[in-house]
């Protein structure tokens, strides 16, 4: 009986030792690539180890931890849904032992445990650190900054606790509730936790639609477009006409030093505009013959069928929570893992709910930074500060963490939310989550008409060359491609 306590011992010893490596391999992989695009992104500053370069450096960690994070967040329900399927599909493989419910549990829990880590403590305090210089009359340095940052992070929380506190007293007024708003673990952080999510629920509510939109523009700008009724040497030999014409005025106002000034600039701009649409349409004349007619058409087909799935499984969604309420993202972790699949057309329809998953996640970060508000934390090559990074890095995680519970919430998967992720109040409210999904398709729905028609129109008036007679008053036009009439006219 001892032996096989033992057994049973070392067992579980060598089991723990298994998910430790397994999850740190993981998030080292993803620390790896997280730190690679952010060093892309980020202002290249001297190599003098001052002050700021420590205080920077610092910062960088905190936000490469926070972006793995996300990356994790991202990453943790598929392979949840295909780890699943793959325990159903080989139960007594031997090589996939290690691929468990406690593995699967540990990384949910994880995930959720930093995601508050960063979302509370590292950004709030890589923020801080940044913009800290240390308090009047106190020796400068970093025990400084790190002083000022600890006693704002301090203020900041006695902020965010009477918020909630208030909060939560206004809203449960019964007595179990006002015990618990004494209980900081088990009532403040989920319920802290939870509000951040239905935030991140519904910025992914504002951002996905747009993104799903702006995703046909995108992928129109990097594709190369099918000829239709065009013809490409005359629009080139017209820009060369153009480019001559302006290089002249160039060349008479550097000659003349009264005209230098706002109008050079202008011409020199104009010029900029010229040269980059004459590299689009010459581009464009070079692109092979399926580049043009195959390449781009599946790739829109693709995109459309990705959107059009994407709301009609929202649309039946909608009708399962109207006729049984086991429709609703409760979240249960009495289901185990490899013991049912959750997909009704086994693999096939779990590796389209993992395709869609991605591919609401790339429109939800499109959409975000099309959105007028946050057009400001758009990240450039080698010239995004720490800063803009930090806003970067939270925003991205608040949408990754709200990822999950928006694809159980709009029924684009039927895996139960595991660990701190099916703990949200909110996803009880048959109201919020049906409200939630009606304005999903409605939204996505009327953001794809009003972008087809507008997207058909400008082809048709393309096409019959009606589009020459909108008068415009740059030489170019630089959404459509060709020549305006004005512009035409004022070169030749």
């Amino acid at each position: 009986m001892e032996e096989d306590d033992v057994t049973i011992r070392e067992q579980n010893f060598h089991s723990q030792v298994r998910e430790y490596i397994i999850c740190f391999l993981l998030f080292a992989v993803l620390y790896i690539v997280s730190y690679c695009i952010i060093t892309r992104y980020k202002r290249k500053s001297d190599d003098h180890e001052d002050e700021d370069a420590v205080v920077n450096r610092i910062s960088l960690y905190l936000c490469t931890f926070t972006l793995a994070v996300s990356g994790g967040a991202v990453f943790l329900l598929p392979f949840s849904i295909i780890s699943n399927e793959i325990l159903l599909s080989f139960p007594k493989n031997y090589y996939i032992q290690w691929l468990n419910g406690s593995l699967i549990h540990g990384l949910w829990n994880l995930v959720s445990l930093f995601s508050n880590l960063c979302l509370f403590v590292l950004m709030p305090f890589a923020y801080f650190f940044l913009e800290s210089e240390g308090f009047a009359g106190s020796k400068k340095g970093i025990r400084a900054r790190i002083l000022e940052t600890f006693v704002m992070l301090f203020l900041l929380a006695l902020l965010i606790l009477g918020i909630v506190w208030v909060a939560s007293a206004l809203i449960d007024n019964d007595a179990a509730s006002m015990e618990s708003l004494y209980d900081l673990w088990e009532f403040y952080l989920p319920y802290l936790y939870s509000c951040i999510s239905l935030m991140g629920g519904l910025l992914l509510l504002m951002c996905t639609p747009v993104g799903l939109s702006r995703m046909f523009t995108i992928m129109g700008q990097l594709l190369v477009k099918p000829t239709i009724l065009e013809d490409l040497d005359e629009q080139i030999y017209c820009i060369h006409l153009q480019e001559e014409a302006l290089q002249r005025r160039l060349n008479g106002s550097s000659s003349h030093s009264y005209t230098q000034g706002s109008f050079t600039q202008q011409l020199n701009k104009e010029m900029d505009n010229i040269r980059n649409l004459r590299n689009k349409l010459e581009r464009r004349k070079k692109a092979s013959g399926w580049e043009k007619n195959l390449l781009y058409p599946i790739v829109m087909l693709i995109l459309l069928a990705g959107t059009t799935i994407s709301v009609l499984m929202v649309a039946f969604n909608i009708l399962y929570l109207l006729v049984d309420e086991t429709a609703m993202p409760k979240g249960s972790t009495d289901r185990g893992i490899g013991n049912t699949s959750l997909s009704t057309f086994g693999v096939a329809q779990a590796v389209l709910e993992i395709i869609l998953m991605f591919y609401l996640m790339v429109s939800s970060v499109v959409g975000f930074y099309s959105l007028r508000v946050f057009e400001g934390l758009t990240p450039r090559n080698d010239d995004t500060t720490m800063t803009t990074i930090i806003g970067c890095c939270v925003s991205i995680l608040v949408l990754s963490s709200a990822l999950p519970v928006m694809s159980r919430t709009l029924g684009i998967t039927r895996f139960d939310l595991l660990g701190d992720f099916g703990r949200f109040n909110w996803l009880g409210n048959f109201y919020i989550v049906l409200s939630y999904n009606l304005l999903f398709a409605v939204v996505t729905t009327l953001c794809l008409v009003r972008k087809f028609t507008s997207a058909v129109r400008e082809e048709l008036l393309k096409a019959l060359g009606l589009d020459k007679l909108q008068l415009s008053n740059s030489p170019t036009d630089p959404e459509s491609g060709k020549l305006s009439a004005n512009g035409h006219q004022k070169t030749l």
